[in-house]
């Protein structure tokens, strides 16, 4: 340890955390508090040289790097005892010129927002507002755009990324293209990105909102919004939720301690009261469906804001016929008995999100027509332990249905990566891997 910390002492301006300083258990923590990362040392770097410093300083002391920006998605990283955690919420800068935003690999989805509405734009975020966007965007990414639109990762247009040698590098379409082409979908597996620029698009409003039934009509509504989802236009992104909500006062009141059918989603065009009224017609208690601005999406889905234990299991589905709905409910439903915050969520897939994207990267579409997402609060062992089994009793519930794919930004826990890729596309990127990693200095939360 004292070969290493002679190594690290004074890098990004003394802003490095070693294990027994009196700021490394705050330093270690990510997002996903129920995750107990324990690295070498944790970094915070100000800048993009800074970020290079660090890489250089790890490869001398025989260390790994891990880039990590809010932690959401920390569990797959596994043990870090060799690794610097290098966090980069201090690199926050986001600039916005023409229909391209510059962002800094600190920044979040909400600070993106803030500066595209203002110009008329809006960018293809998801559904949390504190979700870091280079992690996002280099896992894929996907929100109430998406089927119109396709993924946030064939949305970039370049980055820039400390490689593995420690030189600050920029790629695109034309300069190291197949560096580029890797880095989006591929993860963080080939250098610390340290910005992206990405496109925006002249949205100002959506027709967007959510619907809401007691959970005890789950078997009326669930098969009709499965019947109504085949067939609906590419303009409309939706998902369905079964909630078991907490009695939280930011939740709206008719909300607030009940258990839920939702469907929530946004639709661009003149069309969004037409391409919603077969939903409507099913008698919703609540239904906020309505002209919205678009910067109001990102809080559209209510997802937990701030440090927060979870534990989530997940696949990408198919078609889901009768006797799917009678196995979904049975594992998530009103008489399941599940501990679930979440028991089950159905995000709806296909339209751009199903078709390869022209010139897209290495993650250019998605294998299915559902994304399916369970999630419990881990506030103890026992909770979280409660809530791996129920999540992992709703996956293996569907698992005839499932594609055998993977959407590794909802993955939680290890997968391997022909799972989420094709096997030309996984090909290609082991080559770029080795190419400008062969050492396997970096460590990203879904290996390559």
């Amino acid at each position: 340890m004292t070969t290493v910390s002679n190594a690290l002492r004074g890098l990004c301006g003394g802003a490095l955390h070693l294990p027994g300083d009196p700021g490394y258990d705050t330093a270690r923590t990510p997002w996903n508090v129920a995750v107990d990362q324990r690295p070498a040392a944790v970094a915070y770097p100000a800048d993009a040289a800074e970020v290079a410093a660090v890489v250089r300083a790890a490869a001398g002391a025989g260390l790994r790097v891990a880039a990590q920006g809010t932690g959401h998605n920390a569990g797959p990283l596994g043990p870090l005892d060799d690794v610097i955690l290098l966090r980069t919420s201090a690199m926050t800068g986001v600039t916005v010129t023409g229909r391209t935003a510059r962002v800094e690999a600190g920044a979040l989805w909400i600070d993106v927002v803030e500066q595209a509405t203002p110009h008329g734009l809006a960018a293809l975020h998801g559904s949390s507002p504190d979700v870091g966007v280079v992690g996002y965007s280099l896992g894929g990414g996907m929100g109430w755009y998406s089927r119109a639109l396709g993924l946030q990762s064939n949305a970039l247009t370049a980055a820039e990324l400390v490689t593995a040698d420690g030189t600050l590098v920029r790629v695109d379409a034309e300069h190291e293209p197949e560096l580029f082409w890797a880095l989006r979908g591929g993860g963080g597996n080939f250098g610390v990105v340290t910005a992206v620029e990405f496109d925006l698009f002249p949205i100002r409003t959506a027709y967007a909102g959510l619907l809401a039934w007691d959970w005890q009509e789950a078997a009326r509504v669930l098969p009709a919004w499965l019947d109504w989802a085949a067939t609906a236009p590419d303009e409309v992104t939706t998902a369905l939720r079964l909630l078991q909500l907490p009695p939280l006062p930011q939740l709206p009141p008719d909300l607030q301690g009940r258990r839920l059918l939702v469907v929530d989603g946004a639709v661009l065009g003149a069309a969004g009261p037409d391409v919603v009224a077969p939903l409507r017609a099913l008698s919703p208690f609540l239904d906020t469906f309505a002209d919205a601005p678009a910067a109001s999406l990102i809080r559209l889905h209510l997802d937990p804001e701030g440090p927060t234990p979870t534990v989530s299991r997940t696949s990408l589905l198919g078609d889901l016929p009768a006797a799917a709905v009678d196995a979904l409910l049975a594992a998530a439903g009103p008489d399941s008995g599940t501990s679930l915050l979440v028991p089950a969520e159905l995000r709806q897939l296909g339209g751009a999100l199903g078709r390869p994207a022209p010139g897209g990267g290495a993650l250019s579409s998605l294998n299915g027509a559902f994304a399916l997402f369970s999630c419990g609060i881990a506030a103890t062992p026992e909770l979280g332990a409660a809530a791996a089994a129920d999540g992992g009793r709703v996956v293996s519930a569907l698992a005839p249905w499932a594609t055998g794919s993977q959407y590794l930004n909802f993955a939680e826990e290890p997968v391997a990566a022909d799972s989420a890729f094709e096997p030309a596309a996984l090909r290609r990127l082991r080559a770029v891997r080795a190419a400008v990693d062969p050492s396997g200095l970096f460590v990203a939360n879904h290996v390559i």
